[in-house]
């Protein structure tokens, strides 16, 4: 998860992260762990040596036809046998207390991180200017409603709160939304479209790092899988355990998934319409980098999302997140927040974050540098492109029409079969 050295060597940086995140620093019960299991790995080395010395002592007493002294160094090795199965068991226990406590602490921030909560996330650059409407503008939910195409009441019948269902024009344009994403992400930016498992094990979470420390938010199944939260998880995952050569980086692949939540933590956020569900659809970015690329990679991930909100025809704003918002794998977040005339806010629509090498040590995912014998850990980037569910929330509020009626975007008619606009039943 960490590189101990450098947590060693720089502890005051390591709790001053935390500290920004709003979480109690670590460095020093992480040092204790780590030099009390170093100080058994010694004792263990110690112990390993004079056993193979008496072991070779035994050889020679006997040779020499001294039984005495060979009967006591038998009886020495034995017991150093036994101290070093002891020994071996406690060293393993710091080792798993260790490796424990370093699953739970959030990754290390970058250095250009605003230091704040949510309130802190500062504006980077605006596109577009917010939409005006001669009418009082609604929201997604009565839009989709009016129109006779989004229905919450029966979702909440067959599956609960948090799920709905989309019929005629709504279903068709939330798949055209996807289609259009994955073509371009394809064939402009160069990602290769993955269509991965939507369930996981435990390792596969634990890589990305929602488990442990996001367990809470994660759909279980009986059989020992999860229901993916984002693709992020699989695609990352497909690295996993390898050592590539550096001529592979960067790899760029995407997907289009749904993702389950649970929303444990967002309990009275969002109850009304689809900003918040417990199943959802996205486009998912992931790069595997070389670890000097993988800030410009961020800021490429970054303009590819930001491609599609444009073309789209929506006003949005890009941030990047204070120490207090950006989540739990990432070093640094950029945030694309699309205008929703129907709140009157930006929301966001995708999160761009590099992660840094902190999934990589949690999944051992290395490359080998040219010409050299050793490895490398990779450097791992996530981003929305962008999460389906909200674009077509955007489009509904900026499209609107005081008839109840909405105007597709014109890059996506073809995806439509021409249609211009969805007009109320």
């Amino acid at each position: 998860m960490f590189d101990l050295q450098w947590i060693r060597e720089n502890p005051e940086a390591f709790d001053r992260s935390l500290r920004a995140r709003g979480a109690q620093p670590e460095s020093a019960g992480i040092l204790a762990l780590d030099s009390e299991r170093r100080a058994h790995q010694t004792s263990l080395q110690d112990m390993q040596a004079q056993r193979n010395q008496a072991s070779k002592a035994i050889g020679k007493a006997m040779a020499g036809g001294s039984g005495d002294e060979a009967e006591a160094l038998k009886l020495e090795v034995a017991s150093l046998k036994v101290k070093i199965a002891d020994v071996e068991a406690q060293e393993r226990e710091l080792a798993a207390k260790l490796d424990d406590l370093l699953a739970s602490i959030p990754n290390v921030l970058a250095d250009q991180v605003p230091v704040g909560d949510e309130s802190a996330n500062r504006i980077l650059r605006t596109q577009g200017m917010p939409t005006r409407f001669d009418f009082p503008p609604k929201e997604h939910f009565d839009i989709g409603e009016g129109l006779g195409l989004m229905d919450f009441e029966t979702a909440s019948a067959m599956s609960g709160s948090r799920f709905v269902i989309l019929r005629g024009a709504l279903a068709r344009l939330e798949r055209a939304l996807a289609q259009f994403m994955l073509d371009v992400h394809t064939s402009e930016f160069g990602y290769t479209e993955i269509s991965p498992p939507l369930l996981v094990r435990d390792q596969a979470l634990f890589n990305t790092g929602q488990l442990p420390k996001l367990a809470g938010d994660q759909f279980a199944t009986t059989e020992g899988h999860y229901l993916i939260p984002t693709a992020e998880v699989p695609l990352t995952n497909l690295v996993a355990g390898r050592i590539l050569d550096e001529s592979e980086l960067p790899i760029r692949v995407t997907a289009w998934t749904g993702c389950f939540r649970s929303e444990a933590g967002a309990a009275g956020k969002d109850t009304r319409g689809m900003l918040r569900q417990h199943q959802f659809y996205k486009v998912e970015l992931v790069s595997i980098a070389h670890p000097d690329e993988s800030d410009a990679e961020q800021e490429r991930m970054t303009k590819c999302a930001e491609a599609i909100v444009e073309r789209l025809g929506l006003p949005y704003q890009v941030v990047i997140l204070a120490s207090g918002d950006t989540g739990f794998g990432a070093r640094r977040t950029f945030d694309i927040e699309v205008w929703l005339p129907g709140q009157g806010v930006y929301r966001e629509i995708s999160s761009c974050s590099n992660t840094g090498d902190f999934q990589a040590r949690r999944m051992k995912a290395r490359y080998r540098p040219q010409g050299s014998k050793g490895t490398r850990f990779v450097h791992t980037l996530n981003g929305s492109g962008v999460a389906v569910g909200r674009a077509l929330i955007a489009i509904l509020e900026n499209f609107q029409r005081a008839d109840g009626s909405v105007a597709i975007p014109a890059i996506l008619r073809p995806y439509m079969g021409g249609l211009e606009v969805i007009e109320p039943k």
